[in-house]
């Protein structure tokens, strides 16, 4: 289909899958900061990530459903571990020392970075106005965490975050270049590469391996292997066989607000005027993106 044009049959269903990624990812953050209180944080990968495949595939089996192959199969495992391999363990091992929030912030380098990457393989042109809001909404997210972050962080986390922004980037282009496939198998594999990534980070890093046994052990990996990875991901999956990668990025910069919104909503946080100017931010950055998805010509549909 079209990745440009908005279908009717999927063009709700696409708005409510980019919100349900928006929405699960904006919490993980805060998930995963808890629970490297009380796991390694590379075995806490590790393990959301084998607990994912192994979930991912049994649904696969039960609804008879192929693992990809051949092309696909390729797409699929790069993606995996430039996704959950490389950046899961980045992530994970920069908010020991790197702030949930900022973390997030960081990630919202994600649609320049994959509108350079889609340029670069050229999957997608370089489209001025979207540059323009991703630069919008990157000047936006940088407004959120104004003030909220002083001080001195380490150098080393910070640009582990980065790289792992990075990856994350580089990932969606890697699955859209690929033939298209179901998402389901396709995050099966994924999580499975990226659980051997973490588990030999973790033995290089020589952390204990412990079985999580209690809530708050327990939790993060459940909630992060569930909604993490097979909701949102499933979800993202998804959305690269129908909408361009450089759209779909924008989920990052929708991220940070979302995380805020979370802090109001259940911890009691409050909104200063550098947070309510960076959502407004965040949000016109969003609409010159899809804006520019409607003036520029249709794309030919993929086969």
């Amino acid at each position: 289909m079209d990745d440009h044009a908005p279908a009717s049959g999927h063009a709700t269903t696409a708005w409510a899958a980019f919100a349900g990624c928006s929405l699960i990812w904006g919490s993980t953050f805060l998930v995963i900061s808890i629970g490297n209180d009380a796991l390694p944080p590379l075995w806490a990968v590790a393990l959301r990530l084998a607990l994912a495949a192994a979930l991912q595939a049994a649904i696969v089996a039960a609804l008879g459903q192929r693992f990809p192959r051949g092309a696909a199969l390729g797409a699929a495992a790069g993606y995996g571990f430039l996704n959950m391999g490389l950046s899961m363990t980045l992530l994970y091992w920069a908010e020991l020392s790197v702030p949930s929030g900022l973390v997030a912030v960081l990630y919202g380098s994600i649609p320049l970075s994959t509108a350079l990457f889609a340029r670069a393989v050229g999957l997608e042109r370089l489209v001025p106005l979207k540059v323009a809001g991703a630069v919008v909404a990157l000047a936006g997210v940088t407004s959120i965490v104004a003030g909220r972050f002083a001080g001195t962080l380490e150098v080393l986390p910070v640009l582990a975050a980065v790289v792992a922004a990075t990856c994350a980037a580089a990932s969606g282009v890697v699955l859209k270049r690929g033939p298209r496939q179901a998402p389901l198998p396709a995050n099966a594999v994924a999580s499975a590469v990226g659980a051997v990534v973490a588990v030999t980070a973790s033995l290089l890093a020589g952390e204990p391996h412990p079985l999580p046994r209690t809530a708050a052990s327990l939790g993060p990996v459940l909630y992060l292997a569930v909604a993490g990875s097979l909701g949102a991901f499933g979800l993202y999956a998804w959305l690269v066989n129908h909408w361009p990668v450089t759209r779909i990025s924008f989920i990052s910069v929708v991220v940070p607000v979302v995380a805020l919104s979370l802090g109001v909503a259940f911890r009691g946080e409050r909104l200063g005027r550098p947070e309510v100017l960076g959502a407004g931010l965040v949000m016109l950055g969003l609409a010159l993106a899809l804006a520019s998805d409607r003036l520029r010509p249709l794309a030919a549909p993929r086969p």
